[in-house]
Formats: C-alpha cells, structure tokens, sequence
C-alpha cells in the first residue's frame, strides 16, 4: 500500500471510531487493507468486510459502547427480557430516519418491518428477497442463531418480539455484532420490484453516522456525513 493511502487509512480510522458521535461529520474517505466483497455486512465474517459498512452505514438493536465491550441501546432503546430467559421483546427508537441517496429516497423511519426483513431473510432459505438474490449468512448460522430463533413478530410499529428455542445468555451481544445490522425493508422491496436485489451489496442503505457516496475497488471507498444521524443517549 502507498504511503498516503497508509495515513488516509488512519486518518479514516479515527473518523470511523467516532462514528457514534458523528453529528457534525462531514465526509469519509476509507481506504482499507483489501477490497471488500460487498456491503451486506450479514454475508460476511471478515474485518476487511466488516469495517466497510457495518460501523459507517449501519446500526444495530444493541450496540457495544465507543471503545469498550459493555452493550447499550441501538436501535432498539430498551428491551425486556421473559423470566424463563426464552422472549426478546425490543422497544424500538422513534425517529430513526434511512439514507436518503440518489438510489433511494425513504418514505418513513425505521420501524418494526426492517427488524423483520432483516432477520427473516437470515432465518428463511425460501424468503422472496433471498430466492431473488441466493446468499449465505456464515456467521449468523455458525453462531447457531438460526437454529435457536424460534420466531421473530411484529408487535407493534415500534416493538419486536424474538422467540428462542433455548436460553442463551449472550444474546444481546450476538445483536450489536457487525453480521445483525439493521437494513431497510422499504429499500429491499424497491429493489426487488426492480429486479435488483443484488444492489443491496453494492448500493447499502442504514441508518448510520456516514452514507455510502462511491467506491472503487482496490482504492478506496467514499462516504458522506449523515446529517440526520441520530445520536446514541437522546
């Protein structure tokens, strides 16, 4: 790697460390230690592939906090847990708003249906969206996350229920992993009404600190601050 590309790259680091606080970002400019093979960090397992989308573009129901282990809130602002240890129940944060780009225009905030979409189409081989574009999830399965979710439901709006088969008392952490980010399920029905269903690895929509602006592959990858982030602890 040349040098400028070498301190672009950690001058980008620092930018993506402080992503959670990123109100006032302005642009991004990544360049990693290799391409990624896309933008849907829930087909993926590597950091190279990781670090291209799922801490700029996305978000999470639980996150880990800015430089530490600990979980907090995301996406989801709080969440009940059954006492036999086997329901979610995940109260979600008012006024997220998506991307807005110039392949996709939101007409609503994030709400219970892309919690549905999101995990569905991990859960369900024979889910429209995933018959539309076949893919794996690796790390979800290899963490026995599809085998213990029984079901994930739609309360309300802004409320989703998880299901699971057996106890598992690192599930809130599992949630604010890189492979859980949230996608938008208005944006997956655009795109599988155009028959692209695909671009939801090349063209990524979230509710993250940086919208994704261009890439180029074996350069770099360019982002723009998202001025309607919200931020974690309002």
């Amino acid at each position: 790697m040349r040098k400028n590309a070498v301190i672009q790259a950690l001058v980008a680091a620092g930018l993506i460390a402080s992503a959670p606080f990123a109100s006032a970002a302005s642009n991004l400019v990544f360049c990693s230690e290799g391409s990624p093979a896309g933008f849907d960090p829930g087909q993926y397992t590597t950091g190279t592939d990781f670090d291209a989308a799922a801490e700029t573009v996305f978000n999470r129901l639980t996150q880990f906090e800015r430089g530490g282990t600990a979980v907090i809130p995301g996406l989801a602002e709080k969440w009940d847990v059954s006492p036999d240890g086997l329901s979610y129940t995940f109260h979600l944060r008012k006024g997220v708003k998506f991307h807005t780009t110039d392949y996709f225009k939101p007409t609503r905030e994030f709400n219970a249906d892309d919690v549905l979409f999101t995990f569905q189409r991990m859960l369900d081989k024979d889910h429209p969206f995933r018959k539309a574009y076949p893919t794996e999830f690796p790390y979800f399965t290899d963490m026995g996350m599809d085998a213990n979710i029984a079901k994930v439901e739609k309360v309300d709006d802004n409320t989703v229920k998880f299901t699971l088969n057996g106890v598992d008392a690192a599930f809130i952490q599992n949630l604010a992993m890189s492979f859980a980010s949230i996608q938008s399920a208005e944006y997956a029905d655009q795109l599988l009404k155009a028959g692209k269903a695909a671009d939801i690895n090349q063209k990524p929509i979230g509710t993250g600190p940086f919208v994704f602006s261009r890439y180029q592959k074996d350069a770099q990858i360019r982002f723009k601050g998202n001025k309607d982030y919200w931020l974690p602890g309002e």
